[in-house]
């Protein structure tokens, strides 16, 4: 891959991002998303100590007014809410409001709810691997020193990158493009990420770098990969500059990969082998 190749595959990535940011689909997943609550560092806990799987959750008004129910026979996910006391005046004049106790509150993750779709702006790939792509990637993780493992994940987990056991794992019950794209986003994160912790820098790098390694491969992730990305880094504008400040090391790891690639194959061609 040369460089202007690689400069005209991340203008258009930035092209999809700009475009998906300013269409109604990226309007209304903004509306949506507005009402789910950033939740505080315990109450994540609680989430997570009762449902792992956990993505999305919400109390029973907020899915009835987005077209969706809680199932019956579904068990509660118990987080804590603030009690808010009386108004208060303080002697500047400043009407204030202080918490005096917490309650336990019941809300539930979108896996235990049916009812309307919620708007998509990063759809799971469709479609086949008939050049064996994802084995290939696997052999370069493994010359990396990184073991490929497919597995069933919990909730909407795509992949992970584990850094102290050299380990990547990929849900296998997504369609093989998918599992393509996730390997080359969990090895961008082997090369880029292991003493970075800032999670939408090393998410929109690791995306750019599987959309920039897929594209040279011979397919588009665009469907997932602009939404992947807008969704880490903010959309429009602030998505465009922050892949422009990582540019190289998006490209970088892109062509680490891509070498890595040739390697495998040259390697396993006949002529290799006999």
């Amino acid at each position: 891959m040369t460089t202007t190749d690689s400069d005209r595959i991340l203008d258009t990535l930035t092209k999809g991002i700009e475009a998906l940011t300013t269409s109604d689909a990226w309007r209304v997943h903004l509306e949506v998303q507005s009402r789910f609550h950033s939740y505080s560092f315990s109450n994540a806990l609680l989430i997570v100590a009762q449902d792992q799987g956990a993505t999305r959750v919400a109390g029973f008004a907020t899915w009835k007014k987005l077209g969706r129910a809680v199932r019956k026979g579904e068990r509660a996910i118990w987080i804590l809410a603030p009690m808010i006391g009386k108004r208060t005046r303080s002697e500047d004049g400043e009407e204030r409001r202080s918490i005096v106790g917490f309650r336990s509150v019941p809300v539930f993750d979108v896996a235990q709810t049916e009812g309307e779709p919620l708007p998509e702006v990063c759809r799971t790939l469709r479609g086949d691997d008939p050049t064996a792509w994802f084995d290939r990637l696997t052999a370069c993780a493994q010359s990396m020193g990184y073991s490929v493992l497919s597995t069933e994940l919990p909730g909407a987990t795509n992949g992970d990158c584990t850094f102290a056991l050299k380990r990547i794992r990929v849900e296998s019950r997504n369609e093989p493009a998918q599992q393509v794209k996730t390997l080359a986003h969990e090895l961008a994160h082997a090369l880029l990420h292991e003493d970075i912790d800032d999670r939408p820098l090393v998410e929109l790098e690791a995306e750019s770098t599987a959309y920039m390694v897929c594209r040279t491969l011979g397919f588009d992730t665009g469907d997932y990969s602009f939404g992947y990305v807008a969704c880490w880094a903010g959309g429009g504008p602030e998505a465009v500059a922050r892949i422009k400040a990582s540019g190289a090391r998006i490209q970088r790891a892109a062509a680490v990969i891509l070498d890595a690639l040739e390697e495998v194959d040259q390697a396993t061609a006949p002529e290799a082998a006999a």
